[in-house]
């Protein structure tokens, strides 16, 4: 018998969410790629080791003094007056969100 047109509705509104996100990942190789600009690129002015640098250490408790989405703004958007700089140009919204959880759980740096 078939589902009456609401749990229809109910369950693909459901299953969607989950198959944007899954279809919407970061490969492997992508991933790699900017854990290398984050000890690269951000470590020319964060350290090598993001231990501080020009500009200040990125150590875990300080990263998660921010939401993911708040962080994951300010590395596209920069900080105003200072020397970071916004790399919305070079990565997108989801990129940024990536880096943000990867600052805030897989580095094992901490003050």
């Amino acid at each position: 018998m078939p589902l009456p047109a609401p749990r229809l509705l109910l369950l693909a509104l459901c299953w969607l969410p989950a198959a944007a996100l899954a279809d919407s990942a970061l490969s492997p190789a992508r991933q790699a790629e900017l854990e290398t600009l984050l000890y690269q690129d951000c470590g020319s002015c964060h350290g090598m080791t993001l231990r501080g640098g020009l500009g200040p250490p990125l150590p875990q408790s300080r990263m998660n003094a921010y939401d993911r989405d708040g962080l994951a703004a300010l590395i596209l958007h920069g900080v105003p007056g200072t020397a970071m700089p916004g790399w919305a140009g070079l990565l997108s919204e989801q990129e940024a969100r990536w880096l943000a959880d990867h600052l805030q759980h897989d580095t094992p740096l901490d003050e």
